[in-house]
């Protein structure tokens, strides 16, 4: 008989979920710390039993994992390809090995690991011809799995895969309120906000068909139920600033209602960018309605947006998720250091966050002509000379350039053009001041009313010609306190790696609490990571 030997570690596994989520599955027996797990996809072909070492913690467990095989005929390729699509693990598949052994299979008490042979498939006359099997079909991991092996890249490949839904049940609970509860996970905060970009709905958390209380159990194996009350976790006052911040935002009614602009456009992926991006509810809104407008085809002209306001408010943030979220190519021209119009054509992309690339603006256009792709103009205002920029009257005019004297027209239509700018940066902040309440959140009209202010800034500094072809000027404003409390909690996860594990949301709002007054209005966020930054150095 062939067994299959492989060691690796399962970090994070609350097994007391998994046994809820599939009951009819996963099975723990009467004897400690032991986990049975049949595969049900392989009927009398293969069974995997996973046992766990007795005398190790629960959350971080060696595994033994041994696989018997009786009579089947299979190759040991297939054998890895099933253990790694079968098993949820952070480890090293390097460690497997496959031996013949006949041993008789028994119970082995001192490495805690249980053997037993699996009924064969039924002997066949030695004339049938067997055909090979090449291969094993298997399903890819579930949300569930993806959930606890707290690795947010599988999340966001099973959503992404359309293989599950980010409101399907994990168990009796929904995949938020399940992440929510799960205090194993280091990366909750990220997951939380994978699920929520790819459509989550937050009102599941007040469902209690889908976040059902815990039932308090008393001697005897008798439950006491009472009136359903939410877990404490999935309140807001049992989360941390951060994801507090992010559940209230997807559950606002704006955010819906903004989401359905550009629900049914290519540009949908961007609905994201408000789990990455904090704030700014307002340019998003208007940048919404602009690719909107473009997607159908009400407007001709090519997308031209100009981000501008205060330093450290999500401009360069914005314009950087632009492509990534659409999965589109994007070129970044860091204009503060173009000296002429030639300087222009031929920059190369100067994004620390993009892959290398050896194009210039030319060749990348050219190699993306006709198609939709991302031209970002970082810093637009401090290009040394001014009429650099008048070569780009033509293309975002008419959407087509000629990059060669004598040459063809080159079709840049669906080109999305994002400047960046910190014009209008004192305009911003007087308007802030100048509201009845500052300390609540801008309203629509106040909003459009700073667009409208914006725009004589714009046209003094880079030129009416210039701005008579841009599509919107989008000013960004002042966080708001929940917003200052988002970022600060954030910074604390980010720079302490293990924050998670050893701060309770409570101490991160107790941290985020002592740092807003390092705010600075005009170093936006950066001074929140710099005062959170000091914060925990004096902790240390």
């Amino acid at each position: 008989m062939y067994r299959l030997v492989l060691r690796y570690r399962i970090i994070h596994c609350n097994l007391h979920h998994v046994h809820q989520a599939y009951p009819s599955i996963f099975t723990i027996p009467s004897r400690p710390l032991t986990i049975v797990h049949h595969c049900s996809h392989l009927p009398r072909l293969l069974r995997l039993r996973f046992i766990l070492c007795r005398g190790c913690p629960s959350c971080s467990l060696h595994l033994s994992n041994r696989l018997h095989l009786g009579a089947c005929r299979i190759t040991e390729q297939d054998l890895v390809i099933l253990i790694r699509r079968f098993t949820v693990h952070r480890g090293d598949l390097s460690t497997l090995s496959l031996t013949y052994d006949d041993e008789e299979e028994d119970a082995d008490d001192n490495n805690c690991t249980i053997r037993r042979s699996v009924s064969g498939l039924p002997p066949r006359p030695s004339s049938v011809l067997e055909a090979p099997v090449h291969a094993i079909a298997t399903p890819k991991p579930t949300l569930l799995f993806a959930i606890a092996s707290d690795d947010v890249d599988q999340v966001r490949q099973v959503l992404e895969s359309g293989e599950a839904g980010p409101n399907d049940q994990v168990g009796p609970q929904s995949a938020l309120a399940f992440t929510l509860t799960n205090d194993k996970l280091f990366h909750k905060n990220e997951i939380v906000k994978a699920l929520l970009a790819y459509g989550a709905d937050p009102s599941a958390l007040r469902n209690p068909d889908l976040n059902p209380s815990a039932q308090v159990s008393s001697e005897g194996d008798q439950s006491v139920s009472g009136s359903h009350s939410q877990p404490g976790e999935t309140t807001p006052e049992g989360m941390d600033p951060a994801t507090r911040y992010y559940v209230t935002r997807a559950d606002s009614s704006h955010t819906r209602k903004t989401s359905q602009l550009i629900y049914r456009s290519f540009f949908r992926p961007l609905t994201r960018v408000r789990y990455d991006l904090i704030g700014q509810d307002w340019v998003l809104e208007q940048l919404f309605r602009v690719l909107s407008m473009h997607s159908q085809r009400v407007s001709v002209a090519p997308i031209v947006v100009l981000l501008c306001g205060p330093s450290g408010h999500g401009k360069s943030l914005l314009a950087r998720k632009f492509g990534n979220l659409l999965d589109i190519p994007t070129h970044t021209v860091n204009m503060t250091t173009l000296r002429s119009t030639h300087d222009l054509w031929q920059s190369y992309s100067m994004n620390p966050y993009e892959e290398p690339s050896s194009d210039t603006l030319t060749q990348f256009l050219l190699n993306n002509e006709g198609k939709r792709c991302v031209v970002v103009l970082d810093e637009i205002e401090k290009v040394e000379d001014p009429k650099a920029l008048y070569s780009l009257l033509m293309p975002w005019e008419l959407g087509r350039c000629s990059l060669e004297a004598g040459k063809r027209h080159v079709d840049v239509r669906n080109v999305i053009w994002l400047g960046t700018s910190n014009i209008g940066h004192d305009l911003v902040f007087e308007h802030h001041d100048s509201r009845p309440d500052t300390s609540k959140p801008v309203t629509r009209e106040e909003y459009r009313d700073l667009m409208d202010s914006s725009r004589p800034h714009v046209s003094q500094c880079l030129g009416a010609s210039l701005l008579s072809r841009v599509t919107t000027v989008l000013p960004f404003i002042p966080f708001t306190t929940e917003e200052k409390m988002a970022i600060a909690a954030e910074a604390v996860y980010s720079l302490t790696s293990n924050a998670a594990k050893t701060l309770s949301p409570q101490d991160v709002e107790a941290i985020v609490i002592k740092v807003l007054p390092g705010y600075v209005p005009s170093e936006g966020a950066r001074s929140l990571h710099r005062a959170v930054s000091n914060q925990l150095v004096d902790l240390i």
